[in-house]
C-alpha cells in the first residue's frame, strides 16, 4: 500500500465525519422565541404571528450578522457602520410597547370583577328589601296589641309580656333601621 492510499483510509473517514457534522449544523433549529406561558420554542420555521417581535430570540443567519457586526472596521466605514441600515431598519416592525394580549386579559378580569361586585350589591339590596318587609310586617303585629307567643328552648309556649313585647319592638326597629333606607 502507498502512502496515498494509506493517507486516505485515515484522512477520509474523518473528513466524511466533519462534513456530515456541518451538514447537521444546518439542519439544527434556526429560530427561537418565547410563547405566551415564557417558555422558549426552538424551531426550524418562522415562529406564529402573534408572538411579539421582542419574544423573538434568535432568527435564521443571526449567527453570520452577529458575527459580522463584530470584525472592527476603521476609517469611513466605521461610519457607515454605525448608521443602521434603513432598508433593514423599514423591515423591522414597529412596537407599540403595548401587548394587546395582557391588555385585554387585564380588560377582562377587570370586567369580570365588576360583574361580580355588581352581582354582591344587588344581593345585598334584595336582602335589604326582604329584611324591611319583614321587619314592617313584625312590627305592625307587635304594635296591634295581639298576644304573641314564642317556643322557649324546652320546646315549651311562653306569651311575651310588656318588657319582652318592648325589647322585641326595639329590636325590630333596629332591623328595619338598618334595612330601609
Amino acid at each position: 500500500m502507498s502512502m496515498i492510499q494509506t493517507l486516505l483510509k485515515t484522512t477520509l473517514p474523518r473528513l466524511l465525519v466533519g462534513a456530515a457534522c456541518l451538514i447537521g449544523a444546518g439542519v439544527v433549529a434556526q429560530w427561537q422565541w418565547l410563547d405566551k406561558d415564557g417558555r422558549k420554542v426552538y424551531s426550524d420555521r418562522a415562529p406564529p404571528a402573534d408572538v411579539l417581535e421582542k419574544n423573538i430570540l434568535k432568527r435564521p443567519g443571526s449567527v453570520a450578522k452577529a458575527a459580522m457586526s463584530a470584525v472592527p472596521v476603521s476609517g469611513d466605514s466605521a461610519v457607515a457602520a454605525a448608521v443602521p441600515n434603513p432598508q433593514s431598519a423599514a423591515s423591522v416592525p414597529k412596537l407599540s410597547g403595548v401587548d394587546k394580549e395582557l391588555t385585554e386579559r387585564k380588560k377582562q378580569a377587570a370586567d369580570a370583577e365588576a360583574a361580580k361586585r355588581r352581582a354582591e350589591e344587588e344581593r345585598v339590596t334584595k336582602a335589604k328589601i326582604e329584611n324591611c318587609a319583614l321587619g314592617k310586617q313584625a312590627k305592625a303585629t307587635l304594635d296591634s296589641g295581639v298576644r304573641i307567643a314564642r317556643t322557649n328552648d324546652k320546646g315549651e309556649r311562653e306569651v311575651l309580656d310588656d318588657a319582652a313585647r318592648a325589647a322585641e319592638a326595639k329590636r325590630v326597629q333596629n332591623i328595619m333601621d338598618a334595612s330601609c333606607n
